[in-house]
């Protein structure tokens, strides 16, 4: 009967110790915000975002940073554009939107800057300058380099982090 029972309970612990939790990701956590910006002269067109106190960033987190894109979304689905983003006009002109990633460890204060490029920064129109919408996503550098993941889609990265708007 002892025979048995340490059988049994060795089988028990052989068992539960080789479960696998590879379909859910519980130490990946992803933080995000929004911001809106206009870029202008004034501010050397550029837009500076500091992550929220309620975020907490490490120095091997990585930002991933994705831009409203108005001419296609709708009211019901918003559709969010990675950086950088490049537009093209006629005639050869070109704005792009680029950003940095900073984190000073020793402030432990991170911030992002979003920068727009051109080859004529007073020529561009306001749709490209005024009131753009940016969504931060702050995540650990592992979950950045996972192949599996298509970090150019926000939906994609907000479904592997099951983040909630």
């Amino acid at each position: 009967m002892k025979k048995i029972f340490t059988l049994l309970c060795l089988a028990t612990f052989i068992f539960s110790s080789c479960s696998s939790d590879d379909d859910t990701d519980f130490d990946t956590i992803g933080s995000t915000f929004e911001i809106t910006g206009t870029f202008n002269t004034a501010n050397n067109f550029l837009v500076e975002a500091v992550v929220p106190d309620n975020i907490n960033v490490f120095d091997s987190d990585v930002a991933l940073v994705y831009v409203l894109d108005p001419t296609n979304s709708t009211a019901q689905v918003d559709v969010w554009e990675p950086l950088p983003r490049t537009f093209f006009f006629n005639g050869g002109g070109f704005a792009q939107f680029q950003f940095n990633f900073i984190f000073n460890a020793q402030q432990n204060i991170a911030s992002v800057e979003i920068f727009l490029e051109s080859d004529d920064l007073t020529a561009l129109a306001a749709d490209i300058t005024d009131n753009q919408a940016f969504r931060i996503v702050i995540v650990p550098s592992a979950f950045a380099q996972s192949t599996d993941i298509n970090l150019k889609d926000f939906n994609a990265v907000q479904k592997a982090l099951k983040l909630e708007f």
